[in-house]
């Protein structure tokens, strides 16, 4: 009854780390926790490009994600005002092109299956069903993890429990992220019309012409003041979509079934209404999370370690939480792999704490703080894509590609190069949100969401994205010139 690693959680954070402690010592014994027969759909369906990088090369999962679930097609923005009557009105940010890197719309139960199926076969044991009770910590010795009344003991603990956060929350680590009180509500629908779909052409010709690539596998955001919304169609016709918003600037409605306050609450965007008329939410697949950031002030410990959604979570807009998976799962086995062959891991433990919670901090300062005062503005957010994507393309995306899986060790903004770039993405989306502030108390706000379209080609790990950031700075500064002024030095600094 004694493993090297316990593992709670059989999902995709738990089933990885599984999956490469056994790939890097193959004699190591790894139990695996998981409380439920069998997983269900959850959110979290869209990777981007470390995560796919991560899942393919890493994991060995490419040939599965071709065959089970679909290639996505970038990000795509709708934008909408009282002049937005057509979808074919609303102004769209997207890719002109099919994408240049991989990137997958996922059925979370489908690999979350398959990936803790490969890691039973890599020689992981599972429990399932089965439940951890409490996990009784001791520095540097075996830990006890109490499963269904069942005593263990292992030299390590994983914290993949998810949302649920068990080793945070049972050693009061965890802590909700008060600056960003954003929540969610969702639901997979079925009969929902296909971006793509040939009526759509017939009925706005121009619109459907203007995009060379595929909409409808991209990650369609929809978008209103202080909201947006996720569009993620899955592998058999049904599709993810659901509502974030800042509960600052946005109110819930309290009556009625939840799936009908969800549909009511999209229909107001013309583009749902165009292709949701006929939609119907799935019964027993509504969900509502009301607090949706957290954090945990300690990551890991000489004999535990948090991975993916255990470890925290900022917000899903540009879908990071798969990022943050592959990061905190490489880090993780190599702090138990340098454990096991005997070396010093001291200096380790204190760099790791250290890493994951500055670059929690400084993703969340740099992209995500107060971004909700303009998600709703076209010409703002035109802005700030162009420069997030480049930053992340240019820093974060080419690392892994350009120098192999090592990359993936040092979370984003943790290193010392990346200082500055944190320093840059923090005062434009600081200024944009100011920017935003001033109109919405001019009642300016959504001037510019109709009838605008920016399609450009899609971001590669060349340096030519170079020019992209350099022409969305000199935007920033026009903008800056033009009304900027307005709020420098109130609440903008």
């Amino acid at each position: 009854m004694t493993y090297d690693v316990v593992i709670i959680g059989g999902s995709l954070a738990g089933a990885a780390t599984a999956v490469l402690l056994r790939r890097e010592l193959p004699n190591l014994r790894v139990l695996i926790v998981e409380k439920s027969p069998s997983f269900s759909r959850r959110v979290g369906e869209a990777t981007v490009e470390i995560s796919a990088y991560f899942l393919g090369r890493v994991l060995g999962l490419t040939q599965h994600l071709n065959e089970s679930h679909l290639v996505k097609q970038g990000m795509r923005f709708w934008f909408a005002n009282e002049k937005t009557q057509t979808l074919a009105d609303c102004s769209e940010i997207g890719g002109r092109y099919q994408v240049r890197l991989p990137a997958y719309q996922l059925d979370r139960s489908v690999i979350d299956e398959e990936l803790l199926r490969r890691a039973v076969a890599l020689g992981a044991e599972l429990r399932r069903p089965a439940r951890v009770q409490r996990v009784e910590l001791t520095a540097g010795g075996l830990q006890t993890v109490c499963v269904d009344d069942m005593e263990l003991r292992a030299r390590w603990v994983v914290d993949a429990s998810g949302v649920a956060a068990l080793l945070a929350r049972q050693q009061d680590w965890w802590q909700a992220n008060t600056e960003h009180p954003t929540a969610a509500c969702w639901a997979r629908w079925r009969n929902v019309k296909d971006w793509d779909a040939p009526d759509l052409e017939q009925k706005f010709p121009e619109w459907a012409r203007a995009c060379y690539g595929v909409r409808n596998t991209a990650t369609n955001h929809l978008l209103g003041d202080g909201w947006w919304v996720w569009w993620i169609p899955l592998k058999g016709g049904d599709v993810s979509i659901g509502v974030v918003f800042d509960q600052r600037l946005v109110k819930w409605p309290d009556d009625g079934p939840l799936g009908d306050r969800l549909k009511t609450f999209l229909l107001q965007h013309p583009a749902a209404r165009e292709l949701m008329a006929d939609a119907q939410w799935i019964e027993g697949d509504v969900h509502w999370r009301k607090q949706l950031p957290y954090y945990s002030t300690t990551m890991a410990g000489d004999g535990f370690a948090l991975v993916g959604d255990a470890a925290g979570f900022i917000d899903p807009l540009y879908s990071p939480g798969m990022d943050w998976i592959s990061y905190t799962v490489s880090a993780t086995v190599q702090l138990i792999a340098s454990q096991q062959r005997g070396e010093p891991i001291a200096e380790r433990l204190a760099r790791h704490n250290r890493d994951f919670t500055r670059s929690y901090r400084r993703w969340f300062i740099a992209l995500y703080k107060d971004k909700y005062e303009y998600l709703a503005e076209f010409d703002l957010m035109r802005l700030a894509f162009l420069l997030d994507l480049g930053f992340y393309y240019l820093g974060i995306v080419s690392q892994p590609f350009k120098r192999g899986a090592g990359a993936l060790l040092e979370p984003t903004f943790s290193t010392a190069p990346s200082t500055p770039v944190y320093h840059v993405m923090r005062t434009y989306n600081r200024r944009f949100a100011a920017i935003a502030r001033a109109r919405r108390r001019r009642q300016a706000l959504a001037r510019r969401n109709d009838h605008r379209r920016f399609l450009f080609p899609s971001f590669t790990l060349e340096p030519t994205n170079v020019k992209l950031i350099v022409k969305a700075l000199a935007g920033w500064g026009r903008v800056e010139l033009v009304e900027g002024w307005r709020s420098w030095g109130r609440n903008g600094q």
